[in-house]
Formats: C-alpha cells, sequence, structure tokens
C-alpha cells in the first residue's frame, strides 16, 4: 500500500512570478533571482519557494489566496535602517529658497527661520495626537513604496520629555500601523538653546538615557559625532551609558568632517555607521573587518547638496556590509527607497543588485535583524511586488512607483 503524503496546508501562494530577487547569494552583488517560481506563506512566514511543481507537490494550495505575479518581480519589502520619522511640520520654506541660490543672510532678511531648531520648536510644543498622525501619514506613504520595516530615531525635542514623546509615539506607529518600527533614542541629535553643552551631556547621560531605558522605550541609541556637535570622546561616554541600559549603540559620522566616530564605531563594533562621507580609506578597512555596516543615504547628499565628492562605491570594492536608507527627516523629505536606489546607482555608481540588496538585506543587518531581508524558507513574509517585467526598471524608472502589491507578516496590506 502507498503511503500518500500529507501536504502542508496554506495561507497565500504568489505564483508565476517573472522574477523573484531572493537577495540570497555572497556578496553585494548577488541577489539570487528565481525565474517563473512560485512562493508559498503560511503563519505569517515563508514555507517555500520553487518552481510550480515543487510547491504544488509540497503544498496543499486548495482554498488559499492566490496572488498571480505573472509577468512581475516579487522582491523583499525594504527595510529602511536611518529614519527621523516623527517630526512636525516642515521646512518647506527653507528649502524653497536654498533651492533657487538664496544665501543665509537672504533667508534671515526674508524671516524664514532654518535649521534643525525649527523643527524642535515645532515637534516639542505639538500634543502627541497630532505628532502621532502626522508621523502615521508620512509612515503610510513609506509602506506604499515597500518599505516594511523602520527605523525610527528621537532627537526633535532635546528635552527629557519631549524626546520621551517623540519615541512614545513611535512605538504606536509601530503598534498601530501593519510596519515594524525598531526605535532609536538621539538625544544626541544637537543642543538646546539654553544650555551649555556639558551641562546637556550630563542630561543625556543621566536623566534621558536612564528614563529612555526604564521605559523600555528604544532598541538603540545613537549620538551625531561630527564637528560642532559631539566629539568622539562624547559620543563613546554617551553610547556606553546607552549600553548600559539596554541599547545597541549606533552613531552618526563623518558626514560632514572626520573627528573619529568611524573609528568609535569599529572599535565598539556597533550594529551601524552613518553616513559617512568624509571616511579615510584606513578606516573603511577597520570597518570591513569589524563588519560594521555602513549605512548611506544618497537622498539626503541631493537634498542638501552636499559639496564632498563622496566615493561610496570605494566602500563597497574594500567589503564594507553596505545598507541604504531614505534619511526621511524635515532636511530630506522622502518616504522612497527606490527614488534611493535611483540616486545609488546614478550618483554612487552601484550596480542595480547591489542597491537592492543594500534595501534589503543591508537593512537588516543595520538593525541586527536576522529575520528578514531575504525571501528564504522560515523567514517573515514581508515581500513587494513590482509590476514591471525585471527587476532592474527599479533603477531605470525614475520618480516612478513600481509597486503592485505589499505583504507584511504574510497579510496583503497594499494594493495598487
Amino acid at each position: 500500500m502507498t503511503e500518500t503524503k500529507l501536504k502542508t496546508k496554506i495561507d497565500l501562494l504568489i505564483t508565476n512570478a517573472e522574477e523573484i530577487v531572493t537577495c540570497k547569494g555572497e556578496g553585494m552583488d548577488e541577489i539570487g533571482v528565481l525565474k517563473n517560481a512560485w512562493i508559498a506563506i503560511k503563519d505569517g512566514k515563508i514555507a517555500g519557494i520553487g518552481s510550480e511543481e515543487d510547491v504544488k507537490h509540497n503544498f496543499d494550495i486548495e482554498q488559499t489566496t492566490i496572488i498571480d505575479a505573472d509577468g512581475k518581480v516579487v522582491a523583499p519589502g525594504f527595510i529602511d535602517s536611518h529614519t527621523h520619522l516623527v517630526f512636525y511640520g516642515t521646512r518647506v520654506e527653507e528649502y524653497a529658497a536654498k533651492v533657487a541660490g538664496n544665501s543665509k543672510e537672504r533667508l534671515k532678511k526674508l524671516g524664514i527661520v532654518t535649521g534643525p531648531n525649527r523643527t524642535v520648536e515645532l515637534t516639542r510644543n505639538t500634543p502627541q495626537e497630532k505628532l502621532f498622525e502626522q508621523s502615521k501619514k508620512r509612515l503610510l506613504t513609506m509602506l506604499e513604496y515597500g518599505i516594511t520595516t523602520v527605523e525610527s530615531k528621537s532627537g526633535y525635542g532635546l528635552t527629557t520629555e519631549s524626546e520621551i514623546k517623540i519615541l512614545e509615539v513611535s512605538r504606536r506607529l509601530g503598534e498601530e500601523t501593519p510596519l515594524d518600527v525598531y526605535n532609536t533614542f538621539l538625544g544626541a541629535h544637537g543642543f538646546p538653546e539654553n544650555m551649555t553643552k556639558s551641562e546637556y551631556l550630563n542630561v543625556i547621560i543621566n536623566e534621558m538615557i536612564p528614563r529612555v531605558g526604564e521605559q523600555g522605550l528604544a532598541e538603540f541609541c545613537d549620538v551625531w559625532c561630527d564637528e560642532g556637535y559631539f566629539t568622539a570622546e562624547e559620543s563613546e561616554l554617551i553610547l556606553k551609558a546607552g549600553i548600559q541600559h539596554g541599547m545597541k549603540p549606533k552613531i552618526h559620522a563623518d558626514a560632514y568632517s572626520y573627528i573619529g566616530g568611524s573609528d568609535l564605531a569599529a572599535e565598539l563594533k556597533m550594529v551601524s555607521v552613518d553616513h559617512l562621507n568624509y571616511t579615510p580609506e584606513e578606516v573603511m578597512e577597520k570597518l570591513a573587518k569589524a563588519q560594521v555596516t555602513g549605512v548611506l543615504m544618497p537622498a539626503l547628499d541631493f537634498a542638501v547638496g552636499h559639496n564632498w565628492p563622496f566615493d561610496a562605491r570605494k566602500m563597497l570594492d574594500m567589503g564594507m556590509q553596505i545598507a541604504l536608507a531614505t534619511d526621511l527627516c524635515p532636511a530630506c523629505y522622502t518616504g522612497s527607497m527606490q527614488f534611493v536606489i535611483n540616486l545609488a546607482c546614478r550618483l554612487y555608481q552601484f550596480s542595480v543588485e547591489e542597491a537592492i540588496k543594500a534595501a534589503t538585506y543591508g537593512g537588516a543587518k543595520a538593525l541586527g535583524l536576522e529575520d528578514r531581508g531575504v525571501l528564504q524558507e522560515g523567514k517573515i513574509a514581508d515581500l513587494q511586488i513590482w509590476d514591471v517585467p525585471t527587476y532592474k526598471h527599479i533603477a531605470y524608472e525614475l520618480g516612478t512607483n513600481i509597486v503592485d502589491s505589499v505583504i507584511k507578516n504574510g497579510k496583503v496590506v497594499v494594493r495598487r
């Protein structure tokens, strides 16, 4: 008597994909493209990927929701590992004036308030519910563009209560939207106008970090290490205090100067080091050896007209793990990782494959996540379907949202 194999029932089946970009494989340019493959999903995870024959052999597809991806591309959901998601208002007047070539003196004469302190003032004085609603709108737009996991930094409060308010809003966004939101405490994003640096450093270390840690409001602690901000020594004090209170270290480093922040990232083997415009080659080697993920943000460089000739290509060639992120903030108002990929390919000379992998697998590495960023059996079923015949369109189509559908934890959350 022949024993009949009991097939596994599944919840969702994606069929006939022209290409499945798994993002598996060694190196940043290996994205593991499968042709005409199917994906089976069960209990929010990928149960199997393979040919039609393989999937039908292993899974019971009767009474299963089916998405026909004929002529389309399936890829992992984007993982945005560097954002300043929660803030109130915009700096649109400042941006519009600057792109027209107005100087700081001219902006002052026009009565246009500039810089982060404008955002700090607006964010501090906005009720939590209003801050939540505006931030939620931004976050859901990111979902429409294929982003399924987001890192969200504080830093537009610069007082203990307002920093906590921002982190509470971020936590609620993760609970009340389909996306996963990971919090980063960035009280060291600047300085309040009514304190000296040493006074504020004391508040960060002895008041803010303990409060954030006690309330479990952040997975990561970050600091802006740059000329005019925090030194490498001050950054180390802040980040070690964060570690003591359960927060993994990240750092803004080398954005406008090189003062040792990226060296500190290698020494502490941080989860990520972000910006890196001024990083020397010998430090790139250190970061590669320490396996610290470098997070690059070409949209920010584009938005602020960064004038440093940034050789991001060198980092990949030297073996660094790289992530791409939007850096969504008032100075870089984009929620589109597709736009970031456009810029990385053209301005940074990334291949399309490298850019896609940096926006998915690389983003997961920059958040210390091993359960997503690739399409593989057992991983979380965070996927997006692109209405294009080949993945290369994501670099080719400029300013177009090619997303057809987004699946988060095995559930369809966007159908366009």
